[in-house]
């Protein structure tokens, strides 16, 4: 499965030559997020592997990229304990850039979106007896609740 962030490329890292035949470098995107008016600043460390350590060389810190990627997941039994432990890495495939203009409006760039945009949910009952959403809801979610992850 494939997942894609937007967000300003606040770091990133020389490559790092792993074992023979494996290598990995990392690159930090700043990322915001809008909720009810509040701004909300996240911090997502990725990277990328093998053949993909130099896609991220075209950007510069500063930039707004969109990024393309995989969540990975390993476990391994740690020497020391005996307990098995789990590492998940954000694997980049793809970068590009969030302000680059449409083809034939190269004069005007427009913002790159908001990393995440939560719904708003109005629970008043209404003629159904049921659920209503309604973007004019007074619910007021903090960041510490909101769980936007697909599993």
């Amino acid at each position: 499965m494939s997942f894609e962030v937007t967000g300003k490329l606040l770091a990133k890292y020389d490559g790092i030559q792993v074992s023979e035949k494996f290598k990995k470098r990392e690159f930090v995107l700043e990322l915001a997020e809008e909720i009810n008016g509040n701004i909300y600043t996240n911090f997502a460390k990725l990277q990328l592997v093998q053949n993909k350590c130099d896609i991220i060389d075209r950007f510069n810190k500063g930039d707004m990229v969109k990024v393309s990627f995989n969540i990975k997941g390993n476990s391994y039994v740690d020497k020391k304990d005996g307990e098995t432990k789990y590492i998940t890495n954000l694997d980049a495939w793809r970068i590009e850039s969030a302000t680059a203009a449409p083809a034939g409006n190269q004069g005007n760039q427009q913002a790159a979106p908001a990393y995440n945009s939560a719904p708003v949910y109005n629970n008043n009952g209404g003629n159904s007896g049921g659920n209503n959403f309604n973007a004019a809801s007074n619910f007021n979610p903090s960041p510490e609740t909101i769980d936007d992850l697909p599993f």
